[in-house]
């Protein structure tokens, strides 16, 4: 209107700049929750695939074999038999050789212990002219801080050894910080003067907190490594020690690790019957039949210019699997002494003993890979020569195992189409079918149940006071199916290591 002054409200620019900045502020930070969101559906999904493709791999493998013999003509069933049932007789008579070459070093390792309580528990050598041992508890401490303090103490308070010639190391990790259970460690140097407690800085992992331990300079001469839930019987490390002594030529102890809690679960109480099988009977009888033995990352004593020198490899699974093998192409003797006794916890849960399982199956995969040379190739220059007894013995160790998971599965994949294709409506017809399908059959049966009945019986002989006998009995009934399941094990620790499988869950202990 005429004569009427108009009043414009002008809004200072930096108003316009601070809604603009305000917009792309916003803009930017959902653009970075959206691909935030995004990356980590990405990472479950992968590791969700990761997860399954090895169950994937092992049921297509099952499932493809069963398919495969349901084609097959009589006469190639019959061939594929044969060659399953002359593997299994080769893995079943070494197994049995293995038990009775054993018989020998335990009757040893009990007249030993014999000889010692007759003369009032004297041991050979005088508490003085014994050699300086470092004994190193390894822990990683959120999955054992229930335990560390009791297996500590037992430690400081309940080995018999000269004081003035130990020291306990107590070796943990933790990726976060865990009070007052950290503090009561370090205040046990100030109760045991045989005592250290180590936090390793920057360690991930047992080898890690080794390889720290091994840069120091402690004036051991023996170096003794422990799981966190072993309690080293009072007079082992005594008796590695007079072992030492006895051979000087000797590089590792490797002692018994016997099971103690079997009544905890049936679980438990079938692996304690392994673990006797294994430590007490096919670990002395290889060692004797063969010629190497092996260290077997717990209860182990090691000369320590080895160790240090060898040190532990980080990238393996199994670590200590792999520094057993690299000491013996390096020509180290080891060897196995059924007195240095340890008392260890066995898996109460399917999925714990699941886990363990296959961490070790998919770490000697990987160690069998790289150690499998040794079979063939010299050793070096200045390193003891392997005869053509040892080079077999490696062969069938690192290899021949191996094979048989698939020898195992191939056979059950076999006898699985055979009764998909041919079902018994009776029991004597099952029976039948299994085990007398072709011609020999039942000789291979005999033969397979007779190494079977030999090998419990010489493990029954040398049973630790945790497994009855009714243990034993079950053991021996589910032994087939535990055989199968082993193989199985096997397979999807093969199918790990192809996918380069690395996640590992470790379950907790009390």
């Amino acid at each position: 209107m005429e004569g009427t002054t108009t009043t414009q409200t002008v809004l200072p620019t930096s108003i316009f700049n601070t809604t603009s900045h305000t917009s792309e502020k916003l803009s930017s930070s959902s653009l970075k929750q959206i691909c935030e969101k995004f990356h980590l559906s990405l990472h479950r999904f992968s590791s969700f695939v990761t997860e399954w493709t090895p169950f994937l791999l092992v049921a297509s493998y099952y499932w493809f074999s069963v398919s495969l013999y349901i084609l097959f003509p009589e006469k190639l069933m019959a061939a594929f038999w044969y060659i399953y049932m002359i593997s299994n007789f080769y893995i079943a008579s070494s197994t049995v050789l293995e038990a009775f070459m054993s018989i020998e070093p335990c009757r040893e390792a009990r007249k030993v212990v014999t000889k010692a309580q007759d003369n009032d528990w004297k041991f050979p050598t005088p508490d003085d002219e014994l050699l300086i041992l470092d004994l190193l508890i390894v822990a990683y401490l959120p999955n054992e801080k229930d335990i560390i303090m009791d297996r500590a103490l037992y430690a400081l308070e309940q080995i018999s050894y000269p004081q003035h010639l130990i020291r306990i190391n107590i070796l943990y990790n933790t990726p976060y910080p865990i009070e007052p259970l950290e503090s009561e460690l370090h205040e046990l140097t100030l109760r045991f003067p045989h005592a250290r407690v180590i936090k390793v800085p920057g360690s991930t992992s047992k080898a890690d907190n080794l390889n720290y331990f091994f840069t120091l300079n402690t004036g051991s001469d023996v170096i003794a490594i422990y799981d966190c839930d072993h309690y080293p019987h009072p007079n082992g490390p005594r008796w590695a020690i007079e072992k030492f002594l006895q051979d000087t030529k000797i590089d590792i102890v490797q002692g018994r690790c016997v099971i103690m809690n079997t009544t905890a679960s049936f679980l438990a109480a079938m692996i304690a019957v392994e673990f006797d099988k294994i430590y007490a009977v096919s670990h002395p009888g290889r060692s004797t039949m063969w010629g190497f033995g092996l260290f077997c990352g717990s209860n182990g004593y090691w000369r320590t210019s080895l160790l240090r020198r060898l040190k532990m490899d980080g990238s393996m699974l199994t670590e200590d699997i792999d520094s057993a093998l690299r000491a013996v192409s390096q020509g180290a003797k080891t060897v196995h002494d059924l007195n240095v006794v340890s008392y260890e916890l066995a898996p109460t849960q399917w999925s714990a003993f699941w886990k363990q399982r296959l961490r070790w199956a998919q770490g000697w995969a990987q160690a069998s890979l790289r150690h499998v040379v040794m079979s063939f190739n010299k050793p070096a220059d200045g390193v003891r020569a392997r005869d053509a007894r040892t080079r077999f013995g490696l062969f069938s160790l690192l290899m021949i195992r191996e094979w048989s998971y698939y020898l195992v599965t191939q056979y059950t994949c076999l006898m699985a189409s055979m009764v998909i294709t041919n079902f018994p409506k009776t029991p004597g017809q099952l029976g039948k079918l299994i085990f007398n399908p072709f011609p020999l059959s039942a000789w291979f049966f005999i033969v397979s149940v007779i190494c079977l009945v030999a090998t419990l019986w010489i493990t029954a002989r040398v049973k630790s006071e945790f497994v009855k006998v009714w243990m034993l009995i079950i053991f021996s009934i589910l032994y087939p199916f535990y055989l199968v399941l082993s193989a199985t094990i096997g397979l999807y620790g093969h199918a790990r290591a192809i996918t380069k499988y690395t996640a590992w869950n470790p379950t907790a202990r009390t």
